[in-house]
């Protein structure tokens, strides 16, 4: 038999082998059409624990170009700032994604601040400890001329809280592997005052707040759990 002709047909069946395992392996199951249906403004409360919303003042919106992109990425966004009684202000920003696939993936607020103007003067890993379980938060501060202004956020990728980075992709994978597409939550809460330390405190106990005046199911969302309960 010809060699040339053997070596066609054996590059033609690999050929074929990939295509069909590339074809087996992409995800084409999306998590986010099994499960319940939801709005972002409707499970987070205006009014808890001495917070209520503040109108006066808005979360750093994204300039027009940043918001086409949001707009293919994300299926549902809210934007608050809520005070309390002692005048403290917390600007909360989620950001939901139904297709978590590799095209459309959460937009970060390392990138979304430097794409504003912004300085990115410190960014480290943390915990954030709530009575539903310990949240892995990332802790930035963002700084534009006078404002400055420190950040803690947290990703969720389908039923879990994850670190932005290689814990990110690792859970999509491990979805995709699956045959599914994982939806995806980005939380973000800041505050606009001098102390990093200090603001961090006040971004954790109204996150506390937060979490206990919702209910159940919606809470578990936010957590990285929307299958679950409790």
């Amino acid at each position: 038999m010809n060699r040339r002709f053997v070596a066609s047909c054996v590059l033609g069946a690999a050929m074929a082998l990939t295509s069909a395992l590339t074809g087996a392996l992409t995800p084409t199951v999306h998590v986010a059409s099994a499960a319940d249906q939801f709005s972002l403004e409707a499970m987070v409360p205006k009014r808890f624990g001495g917070w209520s919303v503040d109108d006066s003042m808005v979360p750093l919106k994204p300039n027009p170009e940043q918001q086409t992109v949001l707009e293919k990425i994300y299926d549902q966004t809210l934007a608050r700032t809520y005070v309390n009684a002692e005048g403290q202000r917390v600007m909360l920003s989620i950001a939901y994604g139904g297709d978590q696939s590799k095209a459309l993936q959460l937009h970060l607020p390392e990138v979304c601040y430097v794409a504003q103007g912004f300085q990115m003067v410190k960014e480290q890993s943390g915990t954030l400890p709530t009575r539903f379980g310990a949240l892995p938060v990332k802790r930035l501060v963002a700084r534009q001329d006078q404002r400055n202004e420190p950040i803690t956020y947290w990703v969720t990728i389908g039923d879990k809280a994850v670190l932005s980075g290689i814990e990110q992709k690792l859970q999509r994978l491990a979805y995709g592997l699956s045959g599914k597409i994982p939806d995806g939550m980005l939380v973000r809460v800041s505050t606009i005052q001098p102390g990093a330390t200090e603001a961090y405190k006040v971004q954790d106990r109204f996150v506390n707040d937060m979490l206990g005046a919702m209910a159940a199911r919606d809470r578990a969302r936010l957590l990285g759990a929307s299958g679950k309960q409790g």
